[in-house]
């Protein structure tokens, strides 16, 4: 057996060790915490005192996990490729016939003796996140069906819980929690987009790992489509987590010649969530291309006006959010072809004349003269069977051989996997920016992709339909590079860092009661930075769940995220609209600094609060939310400490005035809040300050700022 051969990659405090035995595909001695200028003996040795001591019952080397695990290593556990070639040749065992390894990033290229070729590559961003994807190259005679590319990195024994995500529409993104048992844990979307009831990450932890405390291991498939995350634990004391796109059966053939790429596979490790989390939040800012503006107040009209468009209405509407400080009006659903309701016209992108006789010019210019932007809801990827485009190309439907599938909210799914269908459809929405000023679009999705196949064969496309998807968004982008684009699906059902790399922001969920929007913020801000994921004020009394809320606590909750209302202003009071232009204001005020900032939140004992904040790069300045979910069982309430500050400055906290107004139920003023206190940053994360008695489902902002 060949002498190991060591590779230290280092970055943003994260070292990645790879390990690799002659021609053997490499595995990870480690990844996680940054291990230092290590000399190579030293390697060598750390090497030597990894290695398991063979015993009977085992195989004669040890078995090797490489990147890509490999049943001819040895290891019994997921493969990481499975396929063959008309049922034969299942089996691989690749030979690295080149690699390249630099200081943050490792390249390599492999051949199998059936005529399959392997490229990996491996990164570490300047932010210490890891990522990682592989091609596979058919260069054989013969076609070579792929079921399955998996990639992992594995983690240390100490982690012991498994943290992931599960939810539905109105409920994105609810945590799940439970020991790391023996066995796979797996989330799989098999809905055709990243799905409403998918985990964004799979996160591994020790034992009572908390936001600010434990060490984390997280991993992130960016696809769109059908995917899988997995944390597994063999019965060999490995711990791996892993993932990749979840392929139909049949859905890639490699014809001679042809190629499959893996999406990326992020991972991110940290001490305590906020740290993991920060890794993905610096990353995404530091990406060539992201809008860098400030993001502009929005107003959409889903829940003012539903599909009754009407121009004096809807310029009423334009009116009243300018005069509050909105700074973009997005109109929604309803606008084009017969699309009165939600069961026509979807796949007809040409201006209702029913609707705008004299097209979307005039309440555009309205917009546009008011200071304001124009936003438009598409849809681009549905048809509804009751539609001039279904009509004319009912052959232009994602269904299997002889029937629809079966349908949702009236629609289908369009096939743009056909060119014909593709060229339309960009062809229309190229038209709708060119004639028109439109500075954003709410690029919406509200299906799950079921029997999403090739009339004519049957075969399933949701691979070439992700494809398609990314192509026609780059394709607009190119076209109109000015256009921000909102990734909608259901709400939060296409949240994932492979949309993102093309879309300016998501929307987190078509739920909009603060109470639940605490939650799901919460869970999805672990992945995102507040700046992408669109926040609203809704109206008084949600839409979604019946419940009411004063101002305060829907504001507060809107105000760590991409701002915007969600309202029919039109019929609010001059009282309530005064106290919305307040709020939008305070927005406006501490925009950098929320858009900018690294997210924290407290490990609160009181399973009533939830405290979070953002504070500042240079960690002088932060904004923190106090959150009263529900009653608590403690009367007063103890004091709560605030993360992520400088514990050697010192800082006044202030109440945020615009936060305090209401909630506050009775008794004396607090000791505090009239003049502010100042404490060291280590009195603050160790002792705490209390917070102003609140009522349930009500919040109060705290700025601190150092001396």
């Amino acid at each position: 057996m060949s002498e190991p051969v060591l590779h230290h990659l280092r970055a943003g405090g994260v070292s990645v060790v790879l390990r690799t035995i002659g021609d053997r595909l490499p595995e990870v001695l480690h990844w996680g915490a940054d291990l230092g200028d290590v000399p190579g003996a030293a390697l060598a040795d750390l090497d030597l005192a990894s290695r398991p001591q063979q015993v009977t019952d085992q195989t004669n080397d040890p078995v090797q996990v490489s990147l890509l695990p490999e049943l001819s290593a040895g290891w019994l556990g997921t493969p990481g490729l499975s396929g063959h070639f008309a049922g034969a040749r299942s089996s691989h065992r690749f030979a690295v016939t080149d690699a390249r390894f630099d200081a943050d990033r490792a390249e390599l290229e492999a051949s199998d003796p059936s005529g399959l070729g392997l490229a990996v590559v491996l990164e570490l961003s300047p932010q210490g996140l890891v990522r990682q994807r592989a091609t596979v190259t058919n260069h054989a005679a013969a076609p070579y069906t792929l079921d399955a590319a998996h990639l992992i990195l594995p983690v240390p024994a100490r982690a012991t819980e498994v943290l992931d995500f599960t939810g539905h529409h109105l409920r994105e993104r609810a945590p799940q929690r439970a020991p790391w048992q023996l066995g796979v844990r797996s989330q799989d979307s098999r809905r055709g987009r990243t799905g409403l009831s998918s985990t964004t990450l799979m996160i591994a932890g020790e034992a009572g790992f908390s936001f600010g405390g434990g060490e984390v291991w997280g991993v992130h498939t960016a696809w769109s489509g059908n995917h899988r995350m997995y944390a597994e634990h063999h019965n060999d004391g490995r711990k791996l987590l892993g993932g990749g796109e979840l392929l139909l059966p049949g859905e890639i053939v490699l014809a001679p010649g042809e190629d499959y790429t893996t999406p990326w596979l992020y991972y991110s490790y940290g001490v305590g969530l906020d740290e993991l989390s920060a890794r993905f939040h610096e990353w995404l800012r530091a990406r060539p291309g992201r809008a860098t503006r400030p993001r502009p107040v929005a107003l959409n009209t889903w829940e003012a006006v539903y599909f009754d468009q009407r121009l004096e209405k809807l310029t009423e509407l334009a009116d009243a959010g300018a005069a509050v400080g909105v700074e973009r009006f997005v109109l929604d659903d309803g606008w084009f072809g017969s699309r009165r309701d939600d069961t026509s016209g979807l796949g007809d992108w040409e201006v209702s004349a029913d609707v705008w006789p004299d097209g979307l010019g005039p309440l555009i210019d309205h917009v546009r003269g008011t200071g304001m932007e124009f936003g438009l809801w598409v849809e681009p990827e549905m048809i509804n069977v009751d539609s001039d485009l279904a009509r004319a190309h009912p052959d232009w439907i994602l269904a299997p051989v002889g029937r629809l599938p079966m349908e949702f909210r009236s629609q289908q799914v369009l096939n743009l996997t056909i060119p014909e269908a593709f060229a339309h459809i960009r062809g229309r929405l190229i038209a709708l920016l060119d004639t028109y000023d439109i500075a954003y679009l709410k690029w919406d999705h509200n299906r799950d992709l079921i029997e999403a196949c090739d009339p004519a064969t049957g075969k399933a496309l949701v691979h070439a339909q992700t494809a398609a998807f990314y192509r026609l968004v780059d394709d607009l982008k190119a076209a109109h590079p000015e256009v921000e684009i909102e990734s909608c699906a259901s709400g939060g059902g296409r949240v994932d860092l492979e949309v993102l790399e093309r879309t300016d922001r998501v929307w987190a969920s078509d739920c909009i009661d603060p109470l639940e929007r605490q939650h799901i913020q919460r869970w999805t801000g672990l992945l995102l930075p507040p700046e992408l994921v669109g926040a609203h004020v809704a109206s008084p009394t949600s839409h979604s769940t019946g419940r009411t809320h004063d101002l305060s606590f829907r504001a507060a909750t809107a105000m760590f995220g991409h701002f915007g209302l969600e309202w029919d202003l039109t019929a609010a009071s001059e009282t309530e609209r005064a106290r919305v232009a307040e709020w939008i204001a305070a927005h406006k005020r501490y925009r950098e600094l929320l858009h900018t900032g690294r997210t924290v939140r407290a490990d609160e004992p009181d399973p009533s609060r939830f405290v979070h904040g953002v504070v500042a790069p240079d960690r002088r300045h932060g904004l923190f939310a106090g959150v009263m979910l529900a009653t608590s069982a403690h009367q007063p309430t103890p004091p709560v400490t605030l993360a992520g500050l400088d514990e050697d400055l010192t800082y006044e906290v202030t109440l945020v005035g615009v936060g305090t107004d209401d909630g506050g139920g009775w008794g004396r003023p607090l000791p505090w809040a009239e003049h502010g206190v100042r404490l060291s940053g280590r009195m603050l994360h160790r002792v705490g300050l209390v917070l102003p008695r609140l009522n349930p489902e009500h919040a109060v902002l705290l700025e601190v700022r150092a001396l």
